[in-house]
């Protein structure tokens, strides 16, 4: 999971920021909310805190401008010390998935972000998935397509089953590099392409099997599901 703070006071943004870190999702930290929104035209995200007094671009202009213009928004959870229950609906109308009153402590918000990333994703996926002629298992990471078994590495199948699980859902680079590597910092940028290049190869990904994955120019990958429209007619 990648998650993304944005907080104008650096003593609480680092707190929470070393907090994530001790997990094993990513952490992007942000100084005011134009800076947010800015990485948020250029890069996936999965759940977002935000604080709502911000200079540049309150929490609350974020949350309605993302939910409104981005094409698959994070879960925003608003940050703030305001307690009103007023606040507490305008915050949650304005689109956030969750409202948090500071102080706080890290074991809750850690807990929120898990709630509201699963809250985004339906519960989260089961160990198996069908998708036409393809089936993966999340756990053994096995990929088969037509019931036959795919001869994938660890890190294409890894590959493909993100792509799977974010159907017709730009990601990009830096996300994927994180999701599937870790952000290894020595990874290079060609290997990803690479990557994409065999998986395209030994799952026939082509619109006549369903599914193809295109580039997204200047940020990174999407899987697409095609839809055959001469079933239609």
């Amino acid at each position: 999971m990648r998650i993304a703070i944005a907080d104008d006071d650096p003593e609480l943004l680092e707190q929470l920021g070393n907090a994530i870190d001790s997990t094993p999702h990513q952490c992007e930290r942000f100084r005011s909310g134009t800076e947010l929104g800015t990485f948020l035209k250029r890069e996936t995200c999965d759940v977002v805190l935000v604080d709502w007094n911000m200079p540049g671009r309150t929490g609350l202009e974020l949350v309605q401008w993302a939910t409104s213009s981005l094409q698959n928004p994070p879960a925003f959870i608003i940050l703030t010390s305001r307690a009103d229950k007023a606040d507490v609906v305008k915050g949650l109308e304005a689109g956030a998935i969750d409202y948090v009153v500071k102080p706080e402590s890290e074991e809750v918000i850690l807990a929120r972000i898990e709630a509201a990333y699963r809250r985004l994703n339906a519960g989260g996926p089961e160990r198996f998935g069908k998708f036409g002629l393809y089936e993966i298992d999340r756990i053994t990471k096995e990929v088969s397509r037509g019931g036959e078994q795919l001869k994938l590495t660890n890190k294409e199948a890894d590959l493909a089953i993100l792509f799977f699980d974010n159907l017709n859902r730009p990601l990009s680079r830096a996300y994927i590099f994180g999701e599937v590597w870790g952000s290894v910092p020595e990874v290079e940028s060609r290997t990803l392409d690479l990557h994409v290049s065999r998986i395209r190869s030994k799952l026939e990904l082509r619109p006549k099997h369903g599914f193809a994955i295109q580039t997204v120019f200047g940020f990174g990958y999407r899987m697409d599901k095609i839809v055959d429209n001469t079933e239609e007619m």
